[in-house]
């Protein structure tokens, strides 16, 4: 099984080069634009992403394939609602998959890779993690509403699609009917920003409804400062994709109680036991 999104890899690459010439041709003071090592990272990030991802994908197929066969339904691709579950279920599923990840430690530590680049450009959409694997309880139950297995991957690929352009400072704000429902630049620069206001907001995949239900919306208004509230101030890939691992293994360590150590691993990030 090949993902999806490999297809779309001579696209990106060509848009991320279009965009980088722009900023040549166009610059804007009040846009980063790239760096040569901080892409080379990225694009480094990404490869790695794929080439671990795609035995974890064959594993996952067959765990999507034991549930959906015990599912007491099963939907067909040739009815046109079934799209329309799978769209809003995958949708959900990565709202609550990403939330979790922001606000759970050892999860974090996966996705803060995608968060550790100070620029914010379409390159920025490759930075991806090395450990997919936290990624699968929030899928299953996709399967067992019956939902065939290359369904769920097929959505998961669209949702990775439209999110790539999604991180861009070459977009402003679109109109406000597009802005109320659907993911946009915009609100993926808020979620991009370590601004206090901007903190674990707009976890949205290609909707941004999840947050204004949820309470995890906010609009942009001041300019977002990348990266990380402590960035990392490195550009070796291996580090980028295991330094909260790292920085976890050693609170633990060093942590006198067992409750010290759950909370350095299950806490939220920066959780630090009573005083």
């Amino acid at each position: 099984m090949i993902p999806a999104v490999l297809y779309a890899v001579p696209a990106f690459l060509l848009l991320i080069i279009i965009e980088a010439v722009s900023y040549r041709f166009l610059p804007d003071d009040d846009e980063r634009g790239y760096e040569l090592r901080d892409t080379t990272t990225s694009l480094s990030m990404g490869l790695g992403s794929q080439i671990i991802g795609f035995p974890w994908k064959l594993l996952t197929v067959g765990l999507y394939a034991a549930l959906w066969v015990v599912a007491p339904v099963h939907l067909s691709p040739g009815d046109w609602w079934t799209w329309v579950i799978v769209f809003f279920a995958d949708d959900i599923a990565y709202y609550w998959f990403h939330r979790l990840h922001h606000e759970v430690r050892v999860l974090w530590a996966s996705h803060v890779v995608h968060h550790s680049s100070v620029y914010y450009n379409l390159s920025t959409a490759l930075r991806q993690s090395w450990t997919p694997m936290t990624s699968l309880p929030f899928w299953l139950p996709l399967a067992l509403l019956g939902i065939p297995p290359w369904m769920i991957f097929l959505q998961q690929s669209i949702s990775l699609l439209y999110q790539f352009f999604l991180h861009t400072e070459r977009v402003g704000v679109l109109p406000r009917p597009i802005e109320f429902i659907f993911n946009t630049p915009s609100h993926h620069r808020v979620h991009h920003g370590s601004n206090a206001e901007y903190l674990d907001r707009n976890y949205g995949g290609i909707l941004i409804v999840w947050d204004r239900l949820f309470g995890s919306f906010e609009p942009e208004r001041a300019p977002a400062r990348y990266g990380l509230t402590t960035n990392i101030q490195t550009y070796n890939p291996l580090r980028v994709a295991t330094h909260e691992f790292a920085a976890i293994w050693s609170d633990v360590r060093q942590a006198t109680s067992w409750r010290s150590r759950l909370g350095y691993v299950f806490g939220r990030p920066g959780w630090q036991p009573a005083r």
